[in-house]
Order: structure tokens, then sequence, then C-alpha cells
């Protein structure tokens, strides 16, 4: 049974830092290419990074410079590392995990919510 849990998200003044982390479990790490969309309220879920199964990292433009994605080795977490965040990244975040990172997601976490003001 597939599970992601996100954490880490909170309210935060433009200009801050957050970490969310996703606990992973009930399969193995590297089966799939693990990633972070966001869905803003009146607005479509967007992706905004991924990992794929050979380390390889994406951004949207957007958040490029600012956020950082990567896995705990030790602690089977994938992570997203938020700086300078601005208002515009007030969302809902969702870590994703799925065969083809963006395109065909299989499995979702409960998400976690982010307020920059």
């Amino acid at each position: 049974h597939v599970q992601l849990v996100e954490s880490g998200g909170g309210s935060v003044q433009t200009g801050g830092s957050l970490r969310l982390s996703c606990a992973v479990s009930g399969y193995t790490y590297n089966s799939y290419c693990m990633g972070w969309f966001r869905q803003a309220p009146g607005k479509e879920r967007e992706a905004v990074a991924a990992r794929d199964r050979d380390g390889s990292l994406t951004y949207t433009d957007s958040v490029k410079g600012r956020f950082t994605t990567g896995k705990d080795m030790a602690k089977n977490i994938l992570y997203l590392r938020m700086n300078n965040l601005k208002v515009e990244d007030t969302a809902m975040y969702f870590c994703a995990a799925g065969p083809q990172c963006w395109v065909r997601t299989d499995y979702w976490g409960q998400g976690t919510q982010v307020t920059v003001s």
C-alpha cells in the first residue's frame, strides 16, 4: 500500500523560507519519479518540482533558483526547500509519485498548505 504523507506547511512572510517533507512508504523509493505540485484557490494544479529515478531534477520556471527538491536517504523522505517565498507561492502543496514525471502520476499525498503574506 503506497502512502505519501506531507508535512511542514505553514504561514510565512514574503521572503521567508519553509521546508516541506514527504514521507514515503509502501514501495521502493526509486521505482517512481517523485515530485511536488501545488494548487491555489481558483487555479489549476501545477507542477513545481520533480526528482526522477536517475536523480535528475526539474523545476517550473517560477521557482527556479528559489526552490530545491531532493531526498533524504536515511529517512526515505522527499523534501522541498522553499526560499525567498512570494505571495504567489501561496497554495496547497502535494507530494506525488508516478512512472513519468509531471505527465503520469499514480499516487498523491493529502497536501499541506503554504500561505505567504
